[in-house]
């Protein structure tokens, strides 16, 4: 399965598990025989947009396209910058 089949299932099955909108990937790599995928969803919409609040879901899915497992890893408002991780 290409790559970007790959994200685009992660951002479908985390939208449907989660019930939350899907914004944008901000990671991909290949990892004991799972893809992890970083996908920033909108948890909370507010007026001014900047101050939405984002969460940052880690995903693995599997050679077949199904999620294995999420997590969400932290949450920020839009207009903060985001923090870099250190692996």
């Amino acid at each position: 399965m290409e790559m970007t089949e790959l994200i685009e299932r992660a951002r479908r099955q985390l939208a449907e598990i989660t019930g939350l909108k899907p914004l944008g990937v901000t990671r991909v790599f290949k990892e004991n025989g799972g893809w992890h995928i970083n996908v920033e969803m909108l948890e909370m919409a507010r007026i001014p947009d900047s101050s939405d609040v984002l969460g940052d879901y880690e995903t693995v899915i599997a050679e077949d396209g199904h999620i294995l497992r999420f997590e969400r890893r932290r949450t920020r408002l839009r207009g903060e910058p985001m923090e870099q991780e250190v692996r």
